[in-house]
């Protein structure tokens, strides 16, 4: 089953902490509803504009996962207002976490962009959330400062 054209349910659902721990991680319809909104807005025109393979390194949480791996109480990866996915270039290659996060930034709407830890001259991965009617377009820099993950507008 796909979400989108190049987004598989599979890919939206995974997650070892999931599996190894034996929680449930599957959205409900309404979740999978805003989920695609997601992927059809921000991830197929990314990936239709980089043409090559992005690798999704989280998407859905349901809120028992959320709990465990120390997610914010928030957080829209449960896709209870709006979606967000997770995006890192290292895995596949062809293009960088950095040149991910300035093309959503410069071409498409979206309701929060994080460009997430620094990992040499790139970033670690990009978190990109949409919250469709509600997207604020907010832009920050996620760094890990003494262990812990600090958050600044970016300039």
């Amino acid at each position: 089953m796909t979400v989108s054209e190049h987004v598989s349910y599979r890919e939206v659902i995974r997650s070892d902490t999931a599996k190894r721990r034996g929680i449930t991680n599957i959205p409900n319809q309404e979740q999978l509803h805003r989920i695609r909104i997601l992927c059809e807005r921000v991830f197929e025109p990314l990936r239709n504009y980089l043409a090559v393979p992005i690798f999704i390194s989280s998407c859905f949480r349901s809120a028992a996962l959320n709990i465990v791996i120390g997610g914010a109480s928030g957080s829209q990866h449960m896709a209870n207002r709006g979606a967000a996915i997770d995006l890192d270039a290292h895995i596949f290659g062809g293009t960088t976490n950095r040149e991910i996060g300035d093309y959503i930034r410069k071409h498409l709407e979206f309701d929060q962009l994080i460009y997430e830890g620094i990992d040499g001259d790139d970033y670690a991965w990009i978190h990109v959330s949409y919250d469709e009617g509600r997207n604020r377009n907010q832009v920050l820099v996620m760094e890990f400062k003494e262990g812990k993950a600090t958050y600044r507008p970016y300039e």
